[in-house]
């Protein structure tokens, strides 16, 4: 077990080292839509990979959803298998419209499994960019 300390350091070493493999620019918080982002996490369990639309407005929340569940085959080409939820609590509470895809058995505090969440990092948010760039259009025409 890692102290909190130790933790934190560890977790910066991983973000500092994926930055450093792959120096990208990813969309991320720059779909030009309020509120729709895409996101990295890995914790001591897993890798993820997300879309999250968090509009506080419910309506709009649910159009931007099922625009994008509208394009599920198409998504799924671009990503492989996802896992979607339409009303996915976050810990705080907040409820959020969630499409993500996971890579389990990779640690943040396992650098042997690093590259491993790196390769996987890189290759689903290159396809949730592609996708989000061929749709950008119509994802946007809410």
């Amino acid at each position: 077990m890692f102290s909190k300390q130790e933790a934190q350091q560890l977790k910066k070493e991983f973000w500092t080292a994926f930055g450093k493999s792959f120096p990208r620019k990813w969309i991320l918080y720059d779909t030009k839509i309020k509120d729709m982002s895409f996101k990295f996490y890995a914790d001591n369990k897993k890798a993820e990979v997300s879309l999250d639309i968090e509009m506080k407005d419910e309506v709009f929340r649910d159009a931007y959803y099922n625009k994008i569940w509208s394009l599920e085959d198409i998504l799924k080409d671009f990503i492989g298998d996802f896992n979607k939820e339409e009303f996915y609590t976050l810990e705080s509470g907040k409820v959020i419209s969630r499409i993500w895809v996971e890579k389990h058995g990779v640690s943040i505090f396992n650098k042997n499994t690093w590259q491993e969440v790196f390769e996987f990092f890189v290759e689903k948010m290159d396809g949730f960019e592609r996708f989000y760039y061929e749709y950008e259009d119509f994802i946007k025409d809410v």
